[in-house]
């Protein structure tokens, strides 16, 4: 999978009359006085880790940065090391919206001979696509997962599998639309504390929904011996919308890090980074607030930015949870619960990947400096 498909990203100065008068005449001097709405930009980074390698924080990192040339994911090779976890970041061609999510390859066909992480990394690669080149930001997260997901069925390019999958797209007025099917999911967190929590969905314990390219030989090897394949469609994803604001962080994450850490955990880990950076001050009446120059802290331009930080540290106490065999996680509690003479206990190994989305609300200056060379 190709991590981004990243192209110039900004928004315009020009002030909106939702009178649909023009700003020169008298009619629209009460609209050009109005406030005028709010914009946001999306500052994006990932971590990953594969269940059997270690984490590298200099090394398994991904940092999007919108000001890039665009990048032919099709013509790359080379995909991050994360096992059959994948990710994906795409700008929404110049429309201001970010497409970005996490995709989770189903193991079970490994015995099979089918590496899942075909599946997840080329759905990843298919969502980024279909995002880049949409001429509008009038898409939803449901409909870009089906059109990655039928991509693969039609190309027929890699011999199956399947992959949960959590697509987020993040518009510059603010809202998050949000499909997640199966046990990958996602976190926003809004001044200090969890604003909202996705659920996972579940056939049964530790069974995922999940999209699934099944191969004709094991369709027929089902129907003759009998046992059902799982093949979950985009239309069974669970959707939401949000409203974000200046500070929000946004966590798209696969069950490796859900089934280590719990919301609250994550939410310490990400606190933790977001005001030792000064990304968040602590203190006062309104509690925690997002830094006047959150804006900078996080620029892609200027270096990873807190948007790295907190994915990085997220990945990395996940990866420790993960093979800590006397602290149980969530998933180990979760087994205890439902299978009392099971000897379960500690972490559970897995690969591991989050990206980090950090919401900032771009100032005037920032637009009106952009302006002259950018428009949407």
């Amino acid at each position: 999978m190709s991590p981004a498909l990243t192209s110039v990203r900004a928004f315009s100065a020009k002030a909106v009359d939702h009178t649909g008068s023009s700003p020169a005449s008298p009619a629209s001097s009460t609209t050009a006085n109005a406030v005028a709405p709010k914009k946001f930009t999306y500052r994006i980074s990932a971590a990953y880790s594969a269940k059997q390698e270690r984490f590298s924080p200099g090394t398994n990192m991904f940092h999007y940065n919108p000001y890039n040339k665009v990048q032919d994911t099709a013509k790359r090779k080379s995909r991050p090391d994360a096992g059959q976890d994948a990710f994906f970041v795409s700008g929404i061609n110049d429309t201001g919206a970010i497409a970005t999510g996490v995709a989770d390859g189903v193991g079970g066909y490994i015995e099979s001979g089918i590496d899942s992480a075909d599946f997840s990394h080329t759905l990843c690669e298919r969502i980024a696509t279909a995002a880049h080149q949409s001429p509008t930001d009038n898409i939803g997260a449901r409909y870009l997962m089906s059109v990655g997901y039928q991509k693969i069925l039609e190309e027929d390019v890699i011999a199956g599998g399947a992959s949960t999958a959590c697509v987020g797209v993040a518009k510059a007025d603010g809202r998050l639309n949000v499909a997640n099917l199966g046990d990958s999911g996602f976190l926003i967190l809004r001044q200090g504390k969890i604003h909202h929590a996705s659920s996972p969905q579940t056939h049964d314990f530790n069974t995922p929904y999940q999209l699934a390219m099944i191969p004709k030989k094991l369709l027929a090897q089902s129907k003759q011996y009998g046992g059902g394949l799982l093949s979950d469609q985009p239309s069974d994803a669970s959707v939401s919308t949000h409203s974000l604001r200046n500070g929000d962080i946004v966590v798209f994450a696969t069950d490796g890090v859900w089934d280590n850490l719990s919301s609250q955990e994550i939410l310490r880990i990400v606190s933790g980074e977001m005001v030792t950076g000064k990304g968040w001050i602590v203190g006062g009446e309104a509690g925690t607030v997002p830094s006047p120059q959150l804006e900078s802290l996080t620029n892609p331009t200027e270096g990873q930015g807190l948007q790295a930080a907190v994915a990085k540290a997220v990945v990395a106490r996940a990866k420790s949870a993960s093979v800590n065999t006397k602290v149980d996680g969530p998933f180990a509690k979760e087994v205890q619960k439902r299978f009392p003479s099971e000897n379960f206990h500690g972490g559970k190994k897995d690969d591991i990947c989050v990206v980090c989305m950090v919401v900032v609300e771009v100032s005037w200056v920032f637009r009106l400096f952009l302006s002259p060379f950018i428009s949407l």
